[in-house]
Order: structure tokens, then C-alpha cells, then sequence
């Protein structure tokens, strides 16, 4: 699994990522990104891969509280 950048704007997806959210609610912002996620899911096609972006994804929890 690849987890460097390859986009070559990462900072301007941020942005129209964050631009899509504008003026949601917390359901229909969870559901652009339910949405978003089944759409480039689909364009990676790998099982494996998912699924490890998955496991990657839970470890960097922004809920948990750090420890110092």
C-alpha cells in the first residue's frame, strides 16, 4: 500500500474536499463521505488494498488522545 501523496495538488483536494462539506449537517457530510469512499474504492479495485487502507485509517485515529 502506497501512503505517500501521489496526487499532484494534495492541498487543492483538501480544499474541494472541504468545499463539499460546506454547509452539510454531520449525517449528510458522513454520507459524501460514505459516498466518496464506495466511489474511489471502486476505481482502486483491490480487495487487499482496501483493506489495508482500512486497517491504516483506523490506526491514525484523530479521536484518541495522544499520549505524551
Amino acid at each position: 500500500m502506497n501512503t505517500a501523496p501521489r496526487i499532484p495538488d494534495p492541498d487543492g483536494f483538501y480544499a474541494a474536499l472541504l468545499a463539499a462539506h460546506e454547509g452539510l449537517s454531520e449525517a449528510q457530510s458522513a454520507d459524501l463521505n460514505a459516498r466518496l469512499v464506495l466511489l474511489l474504492a471502486n476505481q482502486c479495485a483491490d480487495q487487499a488494498v482496501l483493506l489495508a487502507c482500512i486497517d491504516a485509517a483506523a490506526e491514525d485515529n484523530p479521536t484518541t488522545t495522544p499520549t505524551p
